[in-house]
């Protein structure tokens, strides 16, 4: 397995730290509002990244992070009246109703900043005991960039060159105008908490530093996070543990592509974000997690409704082949032989899956060999009067092996489970089976211009009807 490691800048053969396990830190969301679509890429990508090293059999230990202490949080919660840990609360809360909505898993851990303040003080600390870090009067720290050598090392960037073309704020109190703040003082009518340097609250990157070292150590295999994160954050945070610890940060650095509306990138100037909360009130969320998985994750990925249309009938092809399959089950005879010739194909299928998510964790390759395997089953059904359950039980076995690693439906016990969309119940099942009997009276009496007029107008509001040998099926469009 290969991976484009942005720290080298190439792709580099993966070798874990630790044979058999995966240490793996993502960054979360800060927690002020509700997650946009570019939060839920690099949600899906790295639930998927981990989904599939659990699929190769390592260990994985993945920890991603909430930013409850923020400049963003604390103006949010004044607009709101509220407390800001209470209010970054309420969007942790509404954080998972959105991941668990997209089949995102649950981290092993969860870190929050205002959880993690000892070890985020006990950090700075230590940098300011090594001389990379340095307190002013007013009681602010501050990490020393020309002290650590390595720094830019992720971004490409040299020091001097950053300086020339950032637009950096003047603080003639820094030794450095590309020095970063490790701990800020108060400021009259905010949030504080204690430390040696006086009341204040850390700075953003020193966080994620503190908590990977936590939980996975001062080396750890996998960083990963969108790619608008390289620098500053990702840069800072290598300088930060790097100048704690003397050691490897991260060995992979892996980053997500930005995500564009209609060709233009997302930004609230230009007021063309979408909130998950909303998309998923517009599309299936499988549909969704689909279309996040349908370019490679180091690409732009470009957003409009004509391929998210794409992808609601790619997920409904899925669904079709499932639901063909399992029909398929019901009538399939145990006593028959083995398929060879589609046995050939179904391992070929699993090479050809592999491959694709061994190459650097190519899901858009990895899902078109979802589709090809619905392709093959669903030829399979309809070219055989009585299929084999042997050759069907391991289809299945291998469709639900790709998608738990896509994460494109839900599983339960380690079975699929399609959840109907609203208003699919047991009255509505019955009702159209009524119709469909109405339906097949009137083709028995040869009143084919009212079967037809049946067919046309459920086909009108999104119901399609299918004549096979085995009887009517029907399925929403």
């Amino acid at each position: 397995m290969e991976l484009f490691n942005t720290l080298t800048r190439r792709k580099e053969k993966f070798i874990p730290g630790e044979p058999g396990r995966v240490k793996m830190y993502s960054c979360g969301p800060t927690t002020y509002n509700f997650i946009h679509l570019g939060n839920a890429r690099a949600l899906v990508v790295f639930d998927t990244i981990r989904r599939y090293l659990i699929y190769k059999g390592y260990r994985v230990t993945f920890i991603q992070n909430f930013t409850d202490i923020d400049d963003k949080i604390i103006k949010r919660a004044r607009e709101e009246n509220m407390d800001t840990i209470a209010l970054a609360a309420k969007y942790v809360n509404e954080y998972f109703t959105d991941a668990d909505a997209l089949n995102v898993m649950r981290a092993d851990v969860h870190p929050k900043v205002s959880e993690h303040l000892p070890e985020i003080v006990e950090m700075i600390g230590r940098l300011i005991e090594r001389g990379i870090a340095y307190t002013i009067p007013e009681g602010d720290v501050y990490f020393s960039v020309r002290d650590f050598p390595g720094y830019g090392k992720l971004s490409g960037r040299s020091l001097d060159d950053m300086l020339a073309g950032a637009r950096v704020e003047v603080d003639p109190r820094k030794r450095d105008a590309m020095d970063f703040a490790l701990w800020k003082s108060a400021k009259p009518d905010e949030p504080a908490w204690d430390s040696p340097w006086g009341p204040g609250r850390p700075g953003w990157h020193i966080e994620c530093s503190a908590m990977s070292l936590k939980y996975l150590g001062e080396s750890f295999d996998i960083h990963g996070g969108g790619a608008d994160l390289i620098f500053p954050h990702h840069e800072n945070e290598i300088a930060q543990s790097e100048g704690a610890t003397g050691k490897p940060f991260a060995r992979y650095w892996v980053h997500n592509g930005f995500i564009t509306i209609r060709e233009e990138k997302m930004s609230k100037s230009i007021g063309n974000i979408s909130l998950v909360r909303d998309l998923v009130k517009v599309f299936e969320p499988a549909a969704l997690r689909s279309f996040l998985l349908s370019t490679h994750y180091r690409s732009q990925l470009d957003f409009d409704p004509g391929k998210m249309d794409a992808a609601v009938k790619g997920v409904n092809r899925l669904k079709t082949c499932l639901n063909l399959l399992e029909e398929g089950l019901t009538r399939a005879d145990d006593s028959v032989g083995t398929n060879v010739d589609l046995e050939k194909r179904l391992e070929e299928l699993r090479e050809r899956f592999e491959s694709a998510m061994d190459d650097d964790f190519n899901s858009a390759l990895a899902q078109a060999v979802l589709f090809d395997l619905a392709s093959e089953i669903n030829s399979y059904l309809h070219q055989t009067a009585q299929p084999e359950q042997g050759i069907l039980l391991k289809a299945r076995t291998l469709f639900t092996a790709f998608n738990g690693v896509l994460g494109v439906f839900r599983e339960e016990n380690g079975r699929i489970v399609l959840k109907e969309e609203a208003g699919s119940d047991d009255l509505v099942a019955q009702l159209l089976d009524l119709i469909i009997g109405v339906r097949e009276e009137s083709r028995k009496k040869k009143d084919f211009a009212t079967s037809d007029r049946i067919r046309d107008e459920l086909k009108a509001i999104g119901i399609v009807l299918e004549d096979t040998p085995q009887g009517v099926r029907w399925k929403r469009n």
